[in-house]
Parts: C-alpha cells; structure tokens; sequence
C-alpha cells in the first residue's frame, strides 16, 4: 500500500505548478490550437502538450503507472494496482477561447475504484481535492453535495463530448430522455468543472454519455468524498464510459428510472 499522503501531496504539486507555469505565459483566450484529425469537433492546444510534461516529470517520481490523455497509458517498470490518471487540461476549448470553466485533474486508482482527485480550477484559481474517506476540500473548507431529493427540482450538467454520435436519433432521443426530469439543464464544456459543482452542492446532477475516463477520474474521487455517489458503464472506445454522478437520493431516483426502462 503506498502512502496516500505522499502521493496527495504529489498530485497537488503537480497540478499547482502546471497551473503556475501555465497561466505565467499564457492568458485565457491567449493560446494556438488545432482540431483534432480524428476528432473534428476536438481541439488541440499547446498548453496541453506543456502541462503534460510538467504533471508526468512530477508524477513520475513515485514510479505508478500514468494513463494521460496525451500520452495515453504509460506502464511502470514494476506492476502496481495503483495508478494516475491525468488530464492536463479539461475545456480546452474554453480555455483558447476564453468561454467557460476549464481544469487541470490528476486522480489516484486502485484498479478501477477512485482512492482520490486533485482538481485545479483555472478561472477560479481553487485547488480542490478529496476522495472516499478523506472528505472533499476548497482549499481547507470542506464542501458537500447537495441535499436535493427531488428532480424535478434539481439541476442537472451534462453535455456532447466528441465522441457522442449527434447523428444517431437513438443517442439523441436518450439524451433529452435523460435531461427531461430536471428543472435546470447546463452545459459548462469541462466535465471536470461539473463534477466540482456537483460536490460542493452548487449543481445537483452530472451525466455525460461515451465521456474519456481522464476527464471525469478525478471529478468522481471528489464527488465521493464530498458524499456523493457515482456509477460508470464502458461505452465503446477504451477508458470511454457513461457516467452518472450525484447525492445518494437522486442516484436512487436515476437507478429505478433506468431498471424501469429496460
């Protein structure tokens, strides 16, 4: 078992100084991109590329292996249970755009359970962390999810990841099925950022359907230890998943909807 304190403090050097680094020389709004070749609707930026540098040259001391969207799955020469997840920059389109929310996120696994996330907000400048059994922090105020219980009061963050089919009916269709029972549909463009909405309360629901594991690992550590409650279903492609992510009771109501229907 390794030290989990030792590596939560890694974590959060790594994210801290790729933030520092990163909004040192360049702006919101500020930076080169290119669209994806196998994704059109993707974008790359180089401030992807110069953090993911920075976060593996950290990271890499504790000899884990590191699955990064960049870099992909990066083995260790010893084989641990344990292992980083990495996404350098969550919303990068919000970011060169200067549009929205967008995240730096590193999260620790055991195999496929998250122990914790360590997430750093680039338009609010808040490191936020927490896992199941260690709590979920601001900075050192403790946050929660909220305490809705009814959906047709709760707010729900979702959105259309590159990979989601916008052409099939059926994938639509599951869409607006999925959405319709809240009061408040929002689009933020970073899963990242709506995971931490969902575990300090501020939003009640996150679901995003054929969403990449890095984008939602540390998200998910975090809403788990602000109590909330979280389920993944692979979809396709590999580390593509569909994610639900909540309080306990609105899980349950998600739950009986999605046994009724099938």
């Amino acid at each position: 078992m390794p030290e989990l304190d030792v590596l939560l403090d890694l974590a959060k050097s790594s994210v801290t100084q790729a933030s520092k680094r990163l909004l040192d020389h360049v702006s919101p709004g500020d930076s080169d991109y290119v669209h994806s070749l196998d994704h059109q609707r993707e974008i790359k930026a180089i401030a992807d590329t110069v953090m993911e540098k920075e976060i593996l040259r950290v990271l890499g001391g504790a000899g884990l292996p590191i699955l990064s969207e960049e870099s992909g799955y990066v083995a260790s020469p010893q084989k641990s249970k344990y292992w980083f997840i990495v996404d350098p920059l969550d919303g990068t389109f919000n970011f060169v755009k200067g549009l929205g929310p967008s995240a730096i996120s590193v999260a620790l696994w055991e195999n496929q359970q998250p122990i914790f996330g360590v997430i750093y907000s680039l338009m609010e400048r808040q490191l936020v962390f927490g896992g199941n059994g260690l709590g979920a922090f601001i900075g050192e105020r403790r946050i929660s999810v909220s305490n809705t219980s009814n959906q047709s009061q709760a707010s729900i963050c979702t959105g259309f990841p590159v990979r989601f089919d916008v052409e099939s009916e059926s994938a639509t269709q599951g869409f607006w099925r999925m959405v319709k029972p809240y009061a408040k549909v929002r689009m933020l463009g970073s899963a990242a950022a709506s995971l931490l909405h969902v575990a300090r309360g501020s939003a009640d629901v996150y679901s995003e359907s054929r969403i990449m594991l890095w984008d939602v690992a540390a998200g998910i550590a975090i809403v788990e230890g602000a109590g909330g409650k979280c389920v993944m279903q692979r979809n396709g492609d590999t580390w593509c998943y569909d994610v639900f992510a909540s309080n306990p009771t609105l899980l349950a109501c998600h739950t009986a909807q999605t046994h009724g229907a099938t």
